[in-house]
């Protein structure tokens, strides 16, 4: 059954923005900590070094999720008859997998 490349760009490009607005929104929350004594207590400073470490560790992942995405738009422009096939088997990716991941490059056998 050929896939519906059109559909699977959509998919790939709408994530890849929405990735990039994330990005745009926590880029104050991976910014530096100021550690201001005067303004803030002991506790304070250190729940904002958290906050800072948990939104550079999503910044971490959002950009492994966008470097899957550009290869899988690369994929799509250099070989599109090989989208929505497992890279290890060669089997068909199911739809559901690639309409909750479209970046998938494994069947949901070969990814356990």
């Amino acid at each position: 059954m050929p896939k519906d490349i059109a559909l699977a760009r959509k998919r790939l490009t709408d994530r890849k923005a929405e990735l990039n607005d994330l990005r745009t929104i926590s880029e104050e929350s991976r910014a530096a900590v100021t550690l201001d004594q005067q303004s803030v207590g002991r506790l304070s400073r250190m729940d904002a070094l958290q906050m800072q470490a948990m939104a550079q560790a999503q910044e971490r992942q959002r950009a492994a999720e966008l470097q899957r995405i550009e290869t899988a738009l690369a994929r799509l422009k250099s070989e599109p008859d090989e989208y929505g096939y497992c890279d290890e088997c060669g089997e068909e990716i199911p739809d559901k997998r690639l309409e909750i991941d479209p970046a998938a490059t494994r069947c949901v056998t070969c990814a356990e």
